[in-house]
C-alpha cells in the first residue's frame, strides 16, 4: 500500500464510524456503555496528553494493562499521534517485561497501578521519559492527566510505511522478536477482511479476546470499527457471558478452547445462535471433532483462518462462494482455506522452489500485510525472507488442487526419526479420533539410536482412562511404522499460551531425557 492511499490508520477506521456518533459503540460486561463520540473524544484527549509531553512520531509507547475500553482508546490515541504502540501480554512477569523495555526503548510506558513501582524503575533505567498507570476500573494517572486535555485532535499525517505497532512474538524458540507492522499493513488487512467476511451495517461483534495480540486487537477491533459495528465487550472469556450475549450478536471470534468450553454448556443451542451470521476460529488448530460438533449443535459452520504476528491474516475459509475458485467453495474442517485477495501463497522445498499441489513443504507468503521486519534485528529479518522476497512463516503444510491450505505443523516441531520426516499434526489427528481421547500433543525428543523419536502426550476425556499401549496399537493400524511414537503418556492437560496454542517447547524440555541413559 502506497503512502498516497494511507495517511493514518485511525483516520481510515474513523471513516467507518456511523453518521450518528451518539449511538452505542461498546457495551461492557459490567454494564458500561460507550458511544462512538466517546471513542472519538477519549482517544483525542489521550493523544493530546502524549503529544503534550513532547513525544514525537515514531517513538514507542509500551503498554501492559488489563483489558478495558480505555486501553482500546489508548491504542487509537497512539495511532492518532503517529506513535508506535507496543502491547505486552499481561501475564509476562517482571523479568520478561524488563527485556521488552530494554529492547523497545519506549518514550512512555503505561502499566496497571499495582506494578508502577517495579515497572517504573526499569522503564526509567531504559530511558523512558514518562510512566503512566491505567487500571481496568478507569483509575490511574493516564486518565487523570488526559482529562485536562482538549477533546479535538487532528490525526498525524503519517504515510502508509510509518510504523503503527511492534508486536512481540511468543518467543517459543528463544528471545521474543518485535514484528514491525505499518499503518499500511494493518489497513490493507482490515479492508480485505471487511470485504471477504461480508461485514455489514447491523453487525454486532462479541469481543472476548485479549487486546495485546493480533487476533483481538487488529483483526477483531479493526473489523468492528471499520464496519461501524457495536461490540459487546468482555474483560475475559466466560461461557455464560457468551451464551447470554449470543442473541444480541452477529459475529463471534474465538480460539478453539473457547468453542470446546461452549460445547460443554447445555444452553448452547441452535435457537440461541439464531441471530448469528459468522463464527470465526483462529490462533490455534481447531479439532475436526469440535468443527463437526459445532455444526450439529448450532447449525453454524465455523470459519477457520490463518495468520501470524508478522503477517496478520493470510488465508481464510470462504464466507461465501469465492469466484476465484469456481464458486463451489465450502468451509472445510481441518483446513485454513484459501489465500486472501492480494496474498501470495506457496509451498516450497528446502531450496525455496515451489512444490506442486499436494506436496508437503514450507509455507511462504508475500503481500501488503506482511511486516517490514524485526525491530532492530536486520540479520534475522534477512534470514526470514527468501531471495525473491517471500516470507518464511515457519509453518509446514500443503495446498490441494482447489487451493485449500492445510497446515501440518511448525517446522521446528518436525520430528526427523531415523531419517524420516514425521509431522506431529498428522499423528495427533489420528490419536484424537480414538475413543476416550480429548486431545493430544506429539513432540520429538532425543533418541540414542534413531536421533529423534515421538512421544505422545494424551489428555483423556472426562471420566475416561484410555490405555496408552492400546493407543499405540491402534496407531499401528493407521500410520506407517516410522510415524508411531515410541511412548504414550496420559496427562491432565497441555500447557498453553494466552492465545490457546500448546507450548510444545515446554513439553520438549519436560520429556527430553525420556530415552537418554
Amino acid at each position: 500500500m502506497s503512502d498516497e492511499t494511507c495517511t493514518n490508520l485511525y483516520a481510515a477506521l474513523r471513516a467507518g464510524f456511523p453518521a450518528d456518533l451518539d449511538t452505542l459503540a461498546i457495551e461492557t460486561d459490567t454494564g458500561l456503555r460507550y458511544t462512538w463520540r466517546d471513542l472519538e473524544r477519549g482517544s483525542a484527549m489521550l493523544a493530546n496528553e502524549l503529544l503534550s509531553r513532547g513525544l514525537q512520531p515514531g517513538e514507542r509507547v509500551l503498554v501492559q494493562v488489563d483489558k478495558s475500553v480505555e486501553a482500546l482508546m489508548l491504542y487509537l490515541a497512539a495511532l492518532r499521534a503517529g506513535l508506535v504502540y507496543v502491547p505486552l501480554n499481561t501475564a509476562y512477569p517482571d523479568a520478561e517485561v524488563a527485556y521488552f523495555v530494554r529492547d523497545a526503548e519506549p518514550a512512555a510506558v503505561v502499566c496497571v497501578p499495582e506494578r508502577f513501582g517495579r515497572l517504573s524503575a526499569m522503564a526509567f533505567a531504559a530511558g523512558a521519559r514518562f510512566v503512566y498507570t491505567l487500571g481496568a476500573d478507569r483509575r490511574g494517572t493516564l486518565l487523570d492527566r488526559a482529562a485536562q486535555r482538549s477533546d479535538a485532535q487532528v490525526p498525524a499525517p503519517v504515510g502508509g510505511q510509518a510504523l503503527a505497532s511492534i508486536i512481540y512474538t511468543s518467543g517459543t524458540t528463544g528471545r521474543s522478536k518485535g514484528a514491525m507492522l505499518t499503518h499500511g499493513n494493518l489497513l490493507a488487512n482490515a479492508r480485505v477482511l471487511h470485504e471477504y467476511w461480508g461485514w455489514q451495517r447491523g453487525d454486532v461483534l462479541m469481543h472476548v479476546l485479549p487486546i495485546f495480540h493480533v487476533h483481538g486487537l487488529f483483526v477483531a477491533v479493526h473489523a468492528a470499527l471499520l464496519g461501524g459495528s457495536p461490540m459487546l465487550w468482555a474483560a475475559r472469556f466466560e461461557p455464560r457471558t457468551v451464551l447470554d450475549g449470543l442473541p444480541r450478536t452477529t459475529v463471534f471470534m474465538g480460539v478453539p478452547t473457547m468453542y470446546t468450553r461452549l460445547l460443554a454448556e447445555p444452553d448452547l443451542t441452535a435457537a440461541r445462535c439464531a441471530s448469528m451470521r459468522l463464527f470465526i476460529s483462529g490462533s490455534a488448530p481447531l479439532l475436526i471433532e469440535t468443527f463437526r460438533a459445532w455444526q450439529q449443535r448450532t447449525g453454524h459452520t465455523i470459519l477457520e483462518r490463518y495468520g501470524m504476528s508478522e503477517t496478520i491474516m493470510l488465508t481464510s475459509n470462504p464466507y461465501r462462494a469465492d469466484a476465484r475458485h469456481g464458486g463451489q467453495d465450502e468451509r472445510r474442517g481441518g483446513t485454513v482455506g484459501f489465500a486472501l485477495p492480494g496474498v501470495g501463497l506457496r509451498i516450497a522445498g528446502p531450496d525455496d522452489q515451489p512444490l506442486p499441489a499436494g506436496a508437503i513443504g514450507a509455507v511462504q507468503v508475500r503481500g501488503p500485510s506482511v511486516f517490514v521486519g524485526y525491530w532492530r534485528q536486520p540479520d534475522k529479518t534477512r534470514a526470514e525472507f527468501t531471495a525473491d522476497g517471500w516470507f518464511r512463516t515457519g509453518d509446514v503444510g500443503f495446498i490441494d488442487e482447489r487451493g485449500y491450505l492445510t497446515l501440518v505443523g511448525r517446522s521446528k516441531d518436525l520430528i526427523i526419526s531415523g531419517g524420516y520426516n514425521v509431522y506431529p499434526a498428522e499423528v495427533e489427528g489420528a490419536i484424537n479420533e480414538l475413543p476416550g481421547v480429548a486431545e493430544s500433543a506429539v513432540i520429538g525428543v532425543p533418541h540414542p539410536d534413531l536421533g529423534e523419536v515421538g512421544v505422545a502426550l494424551v489428555v483423556p476425556q472426562p471420566g475416561a482412562q484410555p490405555d496408552p499401549d492400546a493407543i499405540l496399537a491402534a496407531l499401528r493400524q493407521r500410520l506407517a511404522r516410522y510415524k508411531i511414537p515410541k511412548r504414550c503418556v496420559l496427562v491432565e492437560d497441555l500447557p498453553r499460551n494466552a492465545m490457546g496454542k500448546v507450548q510444545k517447547n515446554l513439553l520438549r524440555q519436560r520429556w527430553r531425557d525420556t530415552f537418554v541413559a
